[in-house]
């Protein structure tokens, strides 16, 4: 029997909307750095997950549709951005990953049935491209020194976080159609998969209260 976790839902949309406000209470601070656009981020993903019925109802796209095509890639492309464009100082890396990225939307739409590969197939993808910067975003802070500091490297925090959530939910999502059959194994990684989120935004959260930021 599949289990919704109603509780841990409602945790996790707090957590989500305790992140945008503090976003909103920092952004004074931040809006001379790129952070600013962390805040941007976080403020927009919480708009669309609080009221993602009434867009979908105003718009009259499926709610499927626009996670899968919108809120997903989002995600996706904005970590790219932070991870190897500005942390990493990686600009090539970061037009590569967004390239393969967006490149694997091509099988689903010319192959798959879309809505049931989609989540499986592009945040597979998205995943592992993802995996790369955590671990190069780690070998950086050990190389030079940020690690020491990670109290007040925002970097830190949200590397945990991503690594939590996006690196630990792969095989969720890679195996998707095949775990969905069996009901204790979905079970155990939907619980993850809750779990590592509300703990995503709640490193997102210290990475304002206790990180500095770079100008």
């Amino acid at each position: 029997m599949y289990n919704s976790y109603p509780n841990l839902l409602k945790l996790l949309l707090g957590l989500e909307f305790l992140s945008c406000i503090t976003a909103i209470f920092y952004f004074k601070n931040l809006n001379k750095s790129f952070w600013v656009y962390f805040c941007f981020y976080l403020i927009i993903l919480t708009f669309s997950d609080f009221f993602i019925g009434a867009i979908s109802k105003a718009t009259h796209i499926k709610k499927q549709h626009i996670y899968a095509y919108f809120i997903i890639p989002l995600q996706f492309i904005f970590f790219y951005w932070l991870y190897a464009y500005k942390s990493l100082q990686k600009k090539k890396l970061f037009w590569l990953f967004l390239f393969l990225y967006i490149l694997s939307f091509i099988p689903v739409e010319l192959y798959f049935a879309r809505l049931t590969v989609v989540y499986s197939f592009n945040y597979t993808v998205g995943s592992f491209l993802l995996m790369i910067l955590v671990c190069l975003e780690f070998l950086k802070q050990i190389i030079n020194d940020d690690i020491l500091k990670f109290k007040q490297n925002k970097m830190f925090y949200i590397n945990i976080g991503i690594m939590l959530f996006y690196v630990g939910t792969l095989p969720f999502f890679g195996l998707y159609n095949l775990i969905v059959k069996e009901p204790e194994i979905w079970n155990i990684y939907y619980l993850y998969f809750l779990l590592s989120n509300c703990l995503m935004y709640l490193l997102f959260t210290a990475s304002f209260i206790w990180g500095k930021a770079k100008l």
